[in-house]
């Protein structure tokens, strides 16, 4: 009990005199508190204790399991060398003379049991050599010597090549594995092929399920190099649950865990063989969260992330406290913990703590008794006076009378309060005033708020940092997201993906300018992204510091809608939907200037389609369109939506790919639209299969002009025409130097037949029989004044392109004539042999231009023969049948040139009126080396001769080629054997060669 003294002239006068057994009571207090936490102090050193202790056992444990699988490394590491001296050092001292059993399967494996069962042997048949039947045998010997003792301490032995040659004892694997298997492209060995790097060491790989044994297994890979280069591995197989049977615990208390370095759980109390088996026949890795609660998993997530070799901790399982230690095997990368519970530890001092909780207890009543009786008497009735008059005045009492003061504390107090009730009457008459003033503030921000809530613009308003702190119910209507989707998020978030490249610009403005203003797309929920005039202000305070920023946005879908309509009809295709030329060139533009702000490269494809005017003219001008409409549509289908596709007139296209900055790269785009091309397609009943060549340029690489990324487009495709159509080709610098020797070559052409720069020379045919000539071939010649000789096959495909070669061919017609009457006049019946061009050919003024030649010129005209082509003569066949009929109603003789090289269509053979076949220098050249030639050669020979036909073979150049066509009955014969083409002037001496008589030189 508390003792009261009776007033007296020492009385008590302040509080902290009267609370001073309080406080004595309170140290009371703290002294048990003090006790309490001693008692926790010696729990933690006693779980201390035990972690050092299932510590030390662990680490005998990992100790004794990593000298058990160092001692299989070792023997691994011996069984590996000797396998590479004995089968891959050429000096083995063992004797290997062995035969071994190959079975060349239909399946297309080649597989190879030893007579003994002791191995087996694997290989696909299309690695199969010389080497590797020797390695059948060898290894198979070799095998029968050092198996049984490895496959004592391994599951399997084997070894793999990198042409997946596999031996392996036992058989099981190499009997049963399926054909298409390939090892070296397996998951293990890849992964242990790229772990050994230039490493000579053994390897271990990760745990995997064999489906031959059904059983869980690792490998142990030790590599195999000759002549310091990898040829493969020897591998050992042990079997998980006889590695984790190394790790004997030994204690019923202890309990093991086994994971790796990826959390695959490896062995648990709780994690039987049946059940891992079950796991490997379903592909599947153990699932750790079926057999560890959280706090385990959480502490092995951790023992994993730190990567120590050592980690210690503890959880709950089952409502109980365990003791866990993890130590990592770094050969194998793998963990081990042994953990046990905690209670037997700590159980003494459980029932000491249960006997010191109860003396407490009885204590703690016993001084809050104590506390209550002088907090009563002392502080409480006054403090309940104060408390009463605070109450009142709170209720709005403002005249409440407060307590008198005293010289103690809780007098000091009463004054401190009744000084505040008078500042606070003078702070509710100002707060008066300013309510009055905050409601005036109100109606008028209510009015504007409303003002905002209900506009026809969206508004969104943000603070400092673009962060989003409000939506009006308009923004909401046009996007279709609840306001939670722009509550928090920045404010450029708002802005669709399809304007992601104006973001960073966006952004930049807003950071320095403070606003923007632009015309941009907004994100919407269940439609397309939105057209708005977008407005971002910021909201200033009275000292100018931002605080906010407001953004409106107004839908112009209607407008852009109009102007996309406007857009369609400037820029776009009405047949294809493709842009037209003008749009293309607008996004080329763009383009180039991205480019040349280092923002990114492009790549530009031109390309038209092959033979679209032939099936134009064939199946009609719809057919034609709808063919373009289907080609449009592919490339929309395969192409990226950001990419630019364009048909720029006819059937030519161009397409911009944007993020181009490689060959290779544009080289998988120009595969993937030939593909898509090259399917075929149906027109009404007919199906087409057509191509394109393609020209490629990229920029910035190749340019930053328009034009001439272009003119280089366009030059890379012609190039790709050239080299047969239906593939692509890069733009480089030797295409432009063609194109300006092609542009040198046609103006020099014009000035060339005014100036009489050109001269026939004659390549003699002749009977090899009698060794006479009995015709010449007119070929054309151009003499440069300052280049020189400049070949035919430089010339005369541009003047085929611009139209010349009707005039030269003109021309070349009119010179043969003249030299045929020549050779008329000096006893010399000999004829001539004219190529003509497919624009020759195709002219309508041909026939009556060589009859009027031949009027004029009195030639003969059965001396004249004009050789075609196979390929001038087909696309409209009925057209060319007429021409032909014409020419032939001339009295002059038709040639097919270069037979067998074009489309050699018989049934339009037998059609044409036609006299002589050329077997074409192709076919003649490889005579006598290739037999193909020679009964190609043959055949065309007495195809002829069935046909009515004289054969004429060109490009003899040998007495061996001489003697084959004459045993063929090819007489007629023309190639530099006999004579190189030569100008009229050296015919002479060309009669003077053949044993002829001579005649004057025509001059």
């Amino acid at each position: 009990m508390l003792y009261r003294r009776p007033p007296s002239r020492f009385g008590i006068n302040s509080l902290s005199v009267k609370l001073s057994l309080l406080i004595s009571s309170i140290c009371l207090i703290a002294g048990v508190c003090a006790a309490f936490f001693m008692l926790k102090s010696e729990e933690k050193q006693l779980v201390f204790e035990e972690h050092e202790v299932l510590k030390s056992s662990t680490d005998l444990l990992v100790r004794q399991f990593k000298e058990r699988i160092e001692t299989k490394v070792n023997i691994a590491k011996q069984a590996n060398n000797i396998v590479n001296e004995q089968l891959f050092q050429k000096n083995s001292p063992i004797d290997l003379t062995s035969k071994a059993q190959l079975q060349f399967n239909s399946d297309g494996t080649i597989r190879s049991a030893s007579s003994d069962g002791l191995s087996a042997a694997f290989l696909p048949q299309e690695k199969f050599t010389p080497f590797y039947k020797q390695l059948f045998n060898n290894s198979e010997a070799l095998w029968d010597v050092i198996s049984p003792t490895l496959v004592y301490d391994f599951y399997n032995f084997y070894l793999i090549t990198n042409d997946d040659f596999i031996r392996i004892s036992p058989p099981n694997w190499a009997l049963n594995a399926p054909a298409d298997f390939r090892v070296s492209g397996g998951s293990t060995y890849k992964y242990v092929r790229e772990s050994l790097g230039n490493s000579v060491e053994p390897e271990w790989s990760k745990v995997y399920y064999d489906r031959v044994w059904h059983d869980w297994v690792i490998s142990l890979l030790v590599p195999i190099y000759s002549n310091n280069e990898f040829i493969g591995v020897t591998g050992s197989d042990i079997t998980l649950n006889k590695l984790v049977s190394f790790l004997p615990i030994g204690d019923k208390e202890k309990n093991l865990l086994v994971f790796d370095s990826k959390g695959q759980l490896l062995a648990h109390p709780d994690l039987s063989t049946s059940l891992l088996a079950e796991y490997g026949k379903n592909n599947k890795k153990v699932a750790m969260d079926e057999f560890v609660n959280p706090q385990l998993k959480s502490i092995i997530s951790e023992a994993i992330a730190t990567k120590l070799p050592e980690y210690a901790s503890s959880f709950l399982q089952n409502d109980e406290a365990h003791l866990i230690n993890i130590q990592k095997i770094d050969q194998l990368d793998w963990y081990i913990g042994v953990y046990k519970k905690r209670s037997s530890t700590l159980s003494a001092l459980q029932d000491l703590k249960l006997k010191f909780f109860g003396l407490f207890i009885l204590y703690a009543i016993l001084v809050a008794l104590l506390l209550h009786q002088a907090l009563q008497h002392l502080v409480l009735r006054r403090l309940h006076s104060l408390v009463y008059a605070v109450s009142s005045f709170g209720q709005g009492k403002l005249d409440t009378q407060f307590p008198e003061e005293n010289k103690d504390e809780i007098g000091t107090l009463n004054g401190s309060f009744k000084d505040m009730t008078v500042e606070i009457r003078k702070l509710i008459d100002g707060l008066n005033q300013r309510i009055t003033e905050k409601e005036i503030a109100e109606k008028a921000a209510n009015r504007l708020s409303k003002a905002v809530a209900f506009s026809g613009t969206g508004v969104v308003i943000t603070d400092e940092n673009f962060v989003i702190e409000y939506v009006n119910p308009k923004m909401l209507e046009m996007t279709g997201y609840p306001e939670s989707h722009f509550t928090r998020a920045p404010l450029l978030n708002i802005i669709a993906s399809d304007m992601a490249i104006l973001v960073e610009d966006i952004d930049i403005d807003l950071r320095s300018r403070n606003y923007w203003r632009g015309d941009t797309l907004i994100e919407s929920k269940d439609k397309q992204p939105i057209w708005v005039s977008l407005s971002v202000s910021p909201i200033r305070e009275e000292g100018g510091n931002i605080t906010s920023y407001v953004a409106s946005a107004q839908d112009i879908s209607f407008v852009k809608e109009s102007q996309r309509k406007m857009e369609q009809l400037a820029y776009f295709d009405t047949l294809t939907g493709l842009a037209n030329r003008t749009f293309f060139r607008m996004q080329l533009r763009k383009s180039l200037a991205l480019a040349e702000r280092g923002h990114y490269a492009f790549s530009l494809f031109y390309f038209d389609l092959d033979e679209f005017k032939r099936i134009n003219d064939t199946l009609g001008h719809d057919a034609g369109d709808q063919l373009l409409i289907q080609v449009a549509n592919r490339l929309k289908k395969r192409l990226r939506s950001e990419d630019t596709i364009a048909r720029l007139g006819g059937d030519e296209f161009a397409v911009l790919l944007s993020g181009i900055e490689s060959q290779e790269h544009a080289t998988d785009v120009a595969h993937t639209i030939q593909q898509t091309l090259n399917m075929p397609i149906m027109l009404g009943n007919n199906e087409v299969i057509i191509s394109a060549s393609i020209g490629i340029t990229m920029a910035p690489y190749d340019s930053l002009e328009e034009d001439q990324l272009l003119k280089h487009a366009d030059l890379a495709m012609y190039e790709a025409k050239e080299k047969g159509r239906n593939t692509f080709h890069f733009y480089s610098q030797e295409l432009n130097a063609a194109a300006n020797e092609r542009l040198f070559i046609e103006n020099e052409l014009r000035i060339a037949l005014k100036e009489d720069q050109f001269v026939v020379y004659y390549q003699p045919q002749i009977d090899s029989r009698t060794q006479k000539v009995v015709g010449y071939e007119a070929l054309l010649r151009w003499f440069h004044p300052t280049e020189g000789l400049i070949p035919p096959d430089k010339f005369i495909p541009i003047a085929e392109a611009t139209g010349l070669i009707v005039e030269l061919g003109e021309w070349v017609l009119q010179e043969s004539c003249d030299f045929v009457v020549r050779l008329t006049e000096q006893n010399r019946e000999n004829n001539v042999s004219i190529n003509l061009s497919a624009r020759q050919f195709k002219d309508s003024n041909l026939v009556p231009t060589l009859s009027k030649m031949i009027i004029t010129s009195g030639v003969s005209a059965k001396r004249l023969h004009l050789e075609l082509t196979e390929s001038m003569l087909m696309g409209n066949v009925e057209a060319a049948i007429a021409q032909l009929h014409e020419l032939k109603a001339l009295g002059i003789s038709i040639s097919i040139d270069d037979f067998g090289t074009g489309y050699s269509s018989l049934s339009y053979l037998k059609r044409f009126p036609v006299d002589i076949l050329k077997i074409d220098r192709s076919f003649v050249q490889d005579i006598p080396e290739d037999s193909n030639d020679m009964e190609i050669t043959a055949a065309i020979i007495a195809m002829a001769q069935k046909l009515n036909l004289d054969v004429v073979a060109e490009g003899v150049e040998t007495i061996d080629q001489v003697e084959f066509l004459q045993n063929n009955n090819c007489f007629i014969v023309q190639g530099y054997y006999y004579s190189r083409p030569i100008p009229e002037s050296d015919l002479p001496d060309l009669y003077l060669k053949l044993g002829e008589v001579p005649f004057k030189k025509v001059m």
